[in-house]
């Protein structure tokens, strides 16, 4: 028959949910202490509870040795001749317990003393009972009973333990009084910590979530799926929902008929608001859905890899778009898991204006893609303080002249190259250009010398259709209309006066 020492500790260990054994430990730890600290002995000390009487005897614990050569420490070996005059059986390699008395002498301090040994022995083992037990259930919902009120803090009865549910895990809309039944998310379970180990939330999404599979059979049976939940306790949560079924309509279910089903989570949220969203693959679509309910006017992938996007809104929509404090587009990106930047139209008109502006007076040309310019030329420049193209395309000749080195020859040589340059930029079209106007001036000059016209009388207009007639006379005072002249059919009695003038042209039509 058990002792009623071991009783009670039976009694405490179901109490507390503990193993027995862990209890008799404790307190057989307790009785070294306290014999430890009355004997003021080095000896190695050991306490065994007797079961049937209830006594606990304490005894020190010495190795038995062969020779007293092989003693180091009288404390804690002795030699099997010494053994032997207290346990005849005693062997070489074996334990030596020699008993210590406790009864009577131990006193008040050491009983104290062992009490304070039994309670931390007890509570250590209460928190690993606890942690085991609940370590499994973190992020699932539990029915826990308000136990008391701590400051801010409310510590719940969760069923074998204890949780305390902190400010930040409460909604700001809700106030508890003790004995109010409530459910809770087990968020984490702490193991070394004062007081209780679990820690419980009402502010966690997996709350919502465990709302929406309680009231959505849908949900419930998996033909409607929550892909992403985002929220804020006591303000608003957008929950994003997604059909397996195409006959079904997801948001839809989740509203219920005359939106009982959603009504009656925002009663057991406290009147949090609530945004019921259907889910798209397609991250743009996603978007302008969470962040209803404002009118997107359109959304871009600014960076793909990093999740950044760029969301415009008409100018009425931003504050909409953006919510109280950011509250609305902040839910967006948690919902997302993108990041969003949220701009109205004239945000984004300025900003475009600002990036042009930005690419026209930054854009810097080195002066070693110039070809023509030559490295010598080219390091005279930039000892000069010109290093780009575009500052040397700005800069008059006498500007150019100024620098040292420099003379009008090199400063004509500069100009065809940056000209040809910036000819070149245009895909050839200003050279071409160019070849075509240098065409057309030979061409002209060419017609001068074969007319004999001067390029002034074209450009007055001077000369007439007819004096290219067979019919014109000559005249000796003006040598282009005998030119003209020549063009036609000219009489015999001018024939050597034709080739005169052809003479004395040919040298010209050389140098030409």
């Amino acid at each position: 028959m058990a002792s009623e020492l071991y009783n009670i500790i039976e009694g405490v260990s179901r109490e507390k949910g503990i193993d027995p054994q862990i209890v008799v430990s404790a307190v057989e730890d307790a009785i070294v202490v306290a014999t430890r600290k009355y004997y003021k002995t080095q000896e190695n000390l050991r306490a065994v509870l007797d079961k049937d009487s209830g006594k606990i005897n304490a005894y020190a614990v010495k190795s038995i040795v062969e020779n007293p050569e092989q003693v180091e420490d009288a404390n804690l070996q002795v030699t099997v001749e010494q053994a032997r005059k207290l346990d005849p059986s005693a062997e070489a390699g074996g334990e030596l317990l020699i008993p210590k008395v406790t009864e009577g002498i131990l006193g008040r301090i050491a009983a104290q003393l062992a009490k304070q040994v039994i309670f931390q022995k007890v509570r250590e083992a209460e928190r690993d009972t606890v942690y085991n037990e609940y370590i499994g259930h973190v992020n699932e919902v539990v029915n826990a009973t308000v136990k008391r009120l701590e400051g801010p803090d409310v510590i719940l009865d969760i069923g074998k333990a204890e949780a305390r549910m902190g400010r930040k895990e409460q909604s700001r809309l809700e106030s508890f009084a003790v004995g109010e039944r409530i459910r809770v998310v087990i968020v984490r379970v702490e193991k070394a910590v004062k007081g209780p180990g679990v820690v419980a939330s009402r502010s966690a999404p997996e709350l919502v979530q465990h709302l929406f599979q309680t009231e959505v059979p849908e949900i419930y049976d998996g033909t409607v799926v929550i892909r992403a939940i985002a929220r804020e306790a006591g303000e608003r949560t957008k929950i994003a929902v997604m059909s397996k079924d195409k006959d079904v309509d997801a948001v839809g279910a989740c509203v219920g008929m005359k939106g009982m089903r959603v009504q009656s989570i925002i009663r057991e949220l406290r009147g949090e608001k609530i945004d019921i969203i259907e889910y798209h693959e397609d991250p743009v679509t996603f978007a302008e859905k969470a962040l209803q309910p404002a009118k997107v006017s359109r959304v871009t992938i600014v960076d793909a890899a990093d999740k950044h996007l760029e969301v415009v809104v008409d100018d009425t929509q931003l504050s909409l778009a953006i919510g109280k404090k950011g509250q609305n587009v902040r839910l967006a990106a948690k919902l997302l898991g993108w990041k969003i930047d949220i701009k109205s139209e004239e945000e984004k008109r300025q900003e475009v204006e600002q990036q042009m502006s930005a690419l026209v007076t930054q854009t810097v040309t080195p002066l070693e893609l110039v070809t023509g310019l030559g490295e010598g030329l080219v390091e005279k420049l930039k000892a000069a303080g010109v290093n780009t193209v575009e500052s040397l395309a700005d800069m008059t000749p006498e500007q150019l002249e100024a620098i040292e080195g420099i003379g009008p020859k090199t400063v004509e040589k500069i100009s065809i190259a940056v000209n040809n340059y910036f000819a070149s930029l245009d895909g050839g079209e200003a050279v071409a250009a160019a070849e075509a106007e240098s065409t057309g001036e030979a061409a002209t000059e060419a017609a001068v010398f074969d007319t004999g016209v001067s390029e002034e009388s074209l450009a007055e207009g001077s000369v007439e259709a007819d004096a290219l007639s067979a019919e014109a006379e000559p005249t000796e005072t003006a040598p282009a209309e005998e030119g003209v002249e020549a063009a036609g059919e000219e009489p015999a009695t001018e024939k050597a006066a034709t080739e005169e003038a052809a003479t004395e042209e040919a040298p010209e039509d050389k140098q030409n």
